[in-house]
């Protein structure tokens, strides 16, 4: 049968733009790595001694969010006029959720337990970014820089230069930079408090699928997440208004080295850095997306490609990761990401959800409007509020991405403020590439 479960039209106000240019034609910079040594493996996740995983899913997977979503294999609920999955994905795991209801429409594998790569980092910008201010100066020290995997994605960091927050957060979205993960976790009182900060907002996001050992998604002994948990970061992160321009951003110019010019002055020139997620730039055999608005990509020896991708048609946002595709082809977890997108926004009024992405433990939602006990995972936390936090101090600049100004529901929660199935701002970028 159709899905009941719809979302009401809600207008759309949309700043102004500058546009950018999206004619990239710079390769991708895959954060790879060496095979992790074996290890022990947390409890759900099935793996190789070599610390790769298995080729099957566990027999038993986490069912937070729902019975389905613990299941192995493909889950989906077809309505009348629904279109079939696309035949040809080859990821090991994937989910398409609703990022606005929570709503998933469809999954496969959802709580594996598999390598992130550096689609963790968005966990880590969830995490960290609302602690410094844009603005913040900070003087990289060689100590920053230590302990950086080889073969790690960088973005040009220098030792004994100075770089706002602002410039390292471009450095982290844009090029996957670890040097610049590393010294945005230095400030943040070092790696170890960092990578315990993460795993405390995994947990409280009820991301119980991840096990955080570096803060950069560098392949690192049991560290795992899930195409679930993902999915979870993206649309807690979604909710900050620098992370939604941070991720966003095709291009911009980062700060290179003082040099001394001729005439005895010191000069600092800078250079252009370009996003390395496809479905947003574009690549000689795919196009850019329409809709596309972000998020994150990653690729590791362990973790094979992962991303994760936000997108929005006809007033539907909606969010797909994708982890570990087995055809070998250039950009082919981007290819199956799209297939993907383009199921979900038509099936979504078409299809029963098969479970939902779960709000922050401790949240009452019980009397929240639009709450539905009968709803796939219901229990101790059923309903579908947005995991929010407040914005990183000192707003957001731009880059020559606009945000558009929407309406929805506004919860005032013990625990905080919360965000129930409202229209996000997100960039004006993506709703001019229809």
């Amino acid at each position: 049968m159709p899905a009941t479960k719809k979302i009401g039209k809600r207008s759309l106000l949309v700043t102004s733009a500058t546009l950018l240019s999206l004619s990239l034609t710079a390769p991708a910079f895959a954060d790879t790595s060496p095979t992790a040594t074996p290890s022990a493996t947390p409890t759900g996740t099935s793996a190789t001694p070599s610390g790769t995983p298995s080729a099957t899913p566990p027999a038993n997977m986490s069912t937070v969010g729902g019975e389905r979503l613990g299941q192995a294999g493909t889950q989906v609920n077809l309505g009348t006029g629904a279109p079939v999955l696309p035949k040809d994905l080859t990821a090991r795991s994937w989910i398409v959720a609703d990022a606005e209801s929570g709503d998933v429409l469809a999954a496969h594998n959802a709580h594996w337990r598999l390598p992130p790569a550096s689609t963790l980092k968005m966990l880590f910008a969830d995490t960290v970014l609302p602690k410094f201010p844009k603005t913040t100066k900070h003087k990289v020290v060689p100590s920053d820089l230590a302990g950086i995997g080889s073969g790690s994605s960088m973005v040009g960091i220098k030792e004994n230069e100075t770089y706002t927050v602002h410039d390292l957060w471009l450095g982290v979205f844009l090029r996957s930079g670890n040097d610049a993960v590393h010294v945005l976790s230095q400030m943040n009182d070092g790696i170890d408090q960092t990578v315990k900060d993460m795993q405390a907002h995994a947990d409280e996001l009820q991301a119980l699928d991840t096990h955080v050992v570096s803060p950069d998604g560098y392949d690192a002994q049991g560290q795992v997440s899930s195409a679930y948990d993902l999915t979870l970061f993206a649309r807690s992160g979604l909710q900050k208004k620098d992370f939604r321009e941070y991720c966003s951003t095709v291009r911009a110019k980062f700060p290179g080295e003082t040099i001394k010019t001729k005439k005895g002055k010191k000069t600092r020139e800078s250079f252009e850095i370009q996003n390395t997620n496809r479905l947003l730039t574009g690549d000689s055999d795919i196009s850019t997306y329409q809709g596309i608005a972000g998020i994150k990509n990653g690729n590791t020896t362990n973790a094979g490609a992962t991303f994760t991708g936000v997108a929005e048609r006809n007033g539907k946002v909606l969010l797909v990761t994708v982890m570990n595709p087995e055809k070998n082809e250039h950009n082919e977890v981007y290819k199956e990401t799209a297939r993907l997108f383009d199921w979900g926004f038509q099936a979504a009024d078409k299809v029963e959800p098969v479970g939902e992405l779960v709000p922050p433990k401790g949240v009452d939602t019980s009397a929240q409007p639009g709450a539905n006990a009968s709803s796939p995972g219901a229990g101790k936390a059923s309903t579908k509020p947005v995991a929010a936090a407040s914005d990183a101090q000192g707003g957001s600049s731009g880059i020559g991405i606009a945000l558009g100004i929407t309406g929805g529901f506004l919860a005032l929660l013990a625990a905080g403020v919360f965000l129930i199935n409202r229209r996000w701002p997100l960039p004006d970028l993506m709703r001019r590439r229809r």
